[in-house]
C-alpha cells in the first residue's frame, strides 16, 4: 500500500510540473524559425521603415513585381519597396507569374485588382492571389543621409 501511495504522489508531482508555464525563456527557444521567404524578405528590408499601408501603387515606370515564395508580392519603386503580404501569402509560388487584370488605372496596382497565378513553365493556372494593403518600406533617415 505504501509503495502506491509513494507512486501516486510522485505522479501527482510530475503532473503538476507538466502543468506549470513555460518561463519566458523556454518560449523563446520554441520560436519558429524563420521561413527562406521571411529570410529573403527580412535581407531586402535590412535598414528600412514601414511606413503607412496603402490600397494601390503607382507602377509606372514599371520596375516589376517579384514574388517571394510563400511570403509575399514585392515591388520596387525608386528607393521605396512595397510589401503587400497577401490574403494567403502561404500559397505565393516563386515559380508562377501574376496575370493582373486592373479595374482602375492602368498606371496603378489596387487591392481590388483582380489577380491569379500561372506556372511560368507549363502556363496553367494555379491560383488566385487576394492583395492587402502595399505596404511601402523606407531606408531610415540615418540612413538616408549617408
Amino acid at each position: 500500500m505504501a509503495r502506491i501511495l509513494t507512486s501516486l504522489i510522485t505522479a501527482g508531482a510530475a503532473m503538476g510540473l507538466a502543468a506549470m508555464p513555460a518561463s519566458a525563456d523556454d518560449h523563446a527557444d520554441n520560436a519558429p524559425e524563420m521561413t527562406k521567404g521571411e529570410m529573403k524578405l527580412a535581407k531586402m528590408l535590412e535598414g528600412r521603415e514601414a511606413g503607412e499601408g496603402a490600397r494601390c501603387i503607382r507602377t509606372t515606370p514599371s520596375r516589376g513585381l517579384t514574388i517571394i515564395d510563400g511570403t509575399a508580392i514585392v515591388y520596387r519603386q525608386g528607393k521605396t519597396i512595397w510589401v503587400n503580404r497577401t490574403r494567403h501569402p502561404s500559397s505565393l509560388d516563386d515559380d508562377d507569374f501574376l496575370v493582373i487584370r486592373k479595374f482602375g488605372s492602368t498606371n496603378q496596382l489596387c487591392r481590388l485588382d483582380s489577380v491569379t497565378t500561372r506556372d511560368r513553365y507549363s502556363q496553367f493556372f494555379t491560383g488566385v492571389v487576394m492583395l492587402e494593403d502595399f505596404v511601402p518600406y523606407r531606408l531610415a533617415d540615418n540612413e538616408q543621409a549617408s
